[in-house]
């Protein structure tokens, strides 16, 4: 039987799911599309403790070659919240339960075969090496890394996501290349005080909406600040 709290927060969740996909309609299609042609890989390409990387449109997911026809990597994941069923959290997680255990903050480092780990998408091997030269363990200490962190972990986009967990398998440091450009960014948008002047007009545009009141003028005056100040 399903959990109700389970239902409402998928509920909600699928709303906004819903109206994302409709304003990229095109673009999805073809995705799918692309998928259903794209499941087959050769796994003798594959040697236990491979690090593999699968682009993504807006990240790189990152998982560790055990052998088999396993991999281990981290996935954000609610549903662990809501059931013990090992048959339900080991299929293969929705973008719901995803976007959901992002933000509860809940993950796993589970197993999955190749084909459920890069779902459609292309593989890269072991192409972070050149960045840690001298770093690179042997591929059975890896792989005994990576199967040794199975299970229920937090999760954090800054400090513990499937790069993190790679990474510290791999090269035996945690570190999040994605992370460090995601953190430049925003820094880079802080500097810029263009954000200010944009800050200001969003917030006089909320009070123009929604009327004068603490909840509305209080942020219309200390983010701009704040950014000014930070910039």
């Amino acid at each position: 039987m399903k959990n109700p709290m389970y239902e409402v927060a998928s509920l909600l969740l699928e709303k906004f799911l819903l109206l994302a996909k409709l304003l990229s309609m095109g673009s999805s299609a073809e995705e799918e599309e692309k998928k259903k042609h794209a499941f087959y890989y050769d796994i003798s390409y594959f040697k236990p403790g491979d690090l593999l990387e699968v682009p993504r449109t807006l990240f790189i997911h990152f998982g560790i070659y055990l052998g088999n026809n396993r991999v281990a990597h981290l996935m954000p994941d609610v549903l662990p919240a809501f059931t013990n069923d090992p048959k339900q959290i080991q299929k293969v997680v929705t973008n719901k339960r995803l976007i959901l255990g992002v933000i509860a903050k809940m993950a796993r480092i589970r197993v999955d075969t190749v084909e459920d780990f890069a779902y459609g998408g292309s593989i890269l091997v072991n192409h972070m090496d050149k960045l840690f030269k001298d770093s690179v363990l042997c591929g059975e200490e890896v792989a005994r890394r990576a199967e040794k962190l199975v299970g229920a972990t937090e999760y954090s986009l800054l400090w513990n996501n499937c790069e993190h967990f790679v990474t510290y398998c791999r090269y035996g440091s945690s570190i999040s290349f994605q992370t460090d450009k995601f953190c430049e960014a925003v820094k880079a948008i802080i500097r810029d005080q263009r954000s200010v002047l944009v800050s200001v007009l969003l917030g006089l545009a909320s009070i123009l909406c929604l009327g004068l009141a603490p909840s509305t003028t209080l942020p219309t005056i200390i983010i701009p600040f704040m950014l000014w100040m930070a910039g």
